[in-house]
């Protein structure tokens, strides 16, 4: 779809309020075009003494009637149109945002966040411009200059009128020159504001990292950079649009001269009065604002194309993964995958081959492997952030694909290593799955989840701010605030990804033995609990030891040591381990 075609199905949908605000702005002409009209004749009448004072009086009063209704049309035509113009924005932020939420991890390993940011702020911006400012201007422009030139030649001489006209091709021919050069310039320019964006957000991210590594003055300088660049674009956008004025000037110039060397003629041979003769000058001086509209229109509509090439593509992808579901409730039961396999885009290996395993309902997966195993994206398999290449996962008897992306992941509580909290309370962050819970059920999860302590020792206890991205708290505190949440959140399956990482041994105890207190309050309960330390998956019904992206060893506990395989061998290495680290 064209900008056009955005802008004019838009139109279509708010046809009431351009119609009103079109109405209003063919009253301005009217009105406008009506004064020079008048005053000619009052001019001519004054000459011919005609008028006394009176009927000047009158004259005047009428002209003042025409200057507010004039006035008080283009505050009326500015509130319906702008009213409806800014709600172009509203709709593309907000489906540029649902798109956003839909889309999974491999749509954003492609697109920076600076640019995404400067997408829903700059150029939307852009496109709305053009919806409201460029369609009314031009709307407005053109009937002005149609009016201006009816009444020219209609109303005073078309002689005139077609001298005044001569320049004209030459102007039309700079404003195509002139615009595509915008267009170019200001595509460069959202880009280079993206790249500036992206590069805020990064290093406003990673502001402690930058500190700590002393890069803050090689920060600054590549800000300055990137500042440097969007600035001299903008510049050269604006410089291609201020070119429009001169084109402009030099028009009405030229027109202005032919016209009053045309007119002087005409009114030595006493063909015109200097009364039809002012008022053509007035009109010709009207002929400003159509010119000056033709080129902010086509500056304002230039813009809102370099955005919409922009955003279209996003707004158009398809999403990473398909939500063609049907089942809107999920019933727990077995949770099976058969013989799955999975390879990332640009990668030789698999990350998933051949994987076949049964978890029963209200039983503890343990999945244990080193580094690239594929335990993070068998994770992400069941979260259907990503689609097998093979084999097929069901559970309850279902595909996964057979369920709505929602009441697959309303199933599922979510906690990965790197948990993210949002910026609000530690109570709201823990009741972010359940807003409705009650301040007893929230410190019950952060009970269950070993966080409860921790939190009564902040001054504001459970009000406590824990700042963007939970910065004030430990990564410790942060995972087990996010457990917390998963908790809370009464899922049917509990998916723990390294989420024990951060914490202590005596910690990571202390919660495990609680979540073995809720599967036995919760029987349906299942729980994977993907983790590098192994003492995290002792007690789980069933470990699977993944290497390479295939099982290699899988069974309880007692069995794979006993077999004396990686697990056994990883199991006495970290004993060990724990063991110097206890002395």
């Amino acid at each position: 779809m064209s900008l056009l075609g955005l802008i004019g199905g838009f139109v279509r949908r708010h046809w009431r309020a351009y119609a009103s605000s079109a109405l209003m702005l063919a009253g301005v002409a009217l009105c406008t075009v009506w004064v020079p009209r008048k005053i000619g004749a009052m001019i001519d009448g004054l000459a011919a003494h005609r008028l006394g004072e009176r009927e000047l009086l009158i004259e005047l009063a009428q002209l003042l009637a025409l200057g507010v209704a004039i006035y008080l049309l283009r505050v009326g035509w500015r509130l319906r149109l702008f009213a409806a113009a800014y709600q172009l924005g509203v709709e593309l932020r907000t489906r540029f945002y649902a798109r956003l939420s839909a889309q999974g991890p491999a749509f954003y390993q492609k697109q920076r966040t600076g640019d995404l940011m400067a997408l829903a702020t700059n150029d939307i911006d852009a496109i709305e411009m053009a919806a409201g400012e460029a369609m009314l201007a031009g709307f407005d422009g053109s009937l002005t200059l149609l009016m201006v030139l009816a009444i020219m030649m209609l109303g005073v001489d078309w002689r005139l009128a077609t001298i005044a006209l001569v320049p004209f091709p030459l102007m039309a021919l700079a404003f195509w020159r002139i615009s595509s050069q915008i267009h170019t310039a200001s595509t460069d320019s959202l880009k280079r504001f993206a790249a500036l964006n992206d590069h805020v957000q990064e290093s406003l991210s990673g502001v402690r990292t930058l500190r700590a590594l002393g890069l803050e003055e090689r920060s600054a300088k590549q800000f300055g950079i990137l500042a440097a660049h969007a600035s001299e674009a903008s510049l050269t956008a604006q410089q291609w649009e201020a070119a429009y004025e001169p084109a402009v000037g030099l028009t009405l110039t030229a027109a202005g001269v032919f016209t009053l060397g045309l007119g002087s003629y005409l009114v030595w041979h006493n063909e015109l009065t200097i009364g039809e003769l002012t008022s053509f000058t007035m009109y010709l001086g009207q002929l400003i604002w159509p010119m000056f509209a033709a080129g902010w229109v086509l500056s304002l509509i230039e813009r809102g194309r370099a955005a919409w090439t922009r955003l279209q593509p996003l707004l158009d992808e398809p999403l990473s993964v398909d939500d063609h579901g049907t089942i809107a409730s999920v019933v727990p039961g077995t949770l099976v995958l058969a013989d799955v396999s999975f390879s990332y885009a640009g990668q030789d290996t698999a990350a998933l081959a051949g994987v076949s395993l049964a978890l029963p309902a209200g039983q503890t997966l343990g999945l244990v492997g080193p580094t690239g195993a594929g335990k993070s994206t068998l994770l992400r398999m069941l979260l259907r952030q990503a689609t097998p290449q093979h084999g097929q996962v069901t559970w309850g008897g279902q595909a996964l694909g057979d369920y709505t992306l929602s009441a697959l992941r309303s199933a599922m509580s979510w906690v990965p290593q790197e948990s993210f909290l949002f910026s609000a309370t530690i109570a709201d962050n823990i009741a972010l799955g359940r807003p409705g819970a009650s301040r007893a059920e929230v410190e019950h999860a952060a009970h269950m989840a070993a966080i409860h302590e921790d939190i009564l020792r902040f001054p504001q206890g459970y009000e406590t701010h824990v700042g963007e991205k939970g910065i004030t708290l430990s990564g410790g505190q942060r995972q087990r605030v996010a457990i917390a949440r998963s908790l809370l959140a009464h899922s049917s399956l509990l998916l723990l990804d390294d989420a024990l990482s951060a914490v202590d041994t005596g910690t990571e105890t202390r919660i495990l033995e609680h979540l073995e207190e809720l599967r036995r309050e919760q029987p349906g309960r299942s729980a994977i609990i993907a983790s590098h330390r192994l003492s995290a998956v002792a007690g789980a019904d069933l470990i699977v030891v993944l290497r390479e992206g295939r099982v290699t060893e899988s069974g309880s506990h007692d069995a794979l040591l006993g077999a004396g395989g990686w697990y056994a061998s990883q199991w006495r290495y970290q004993q060990l381990e724990a063991s110097l680290d206890a002395l």
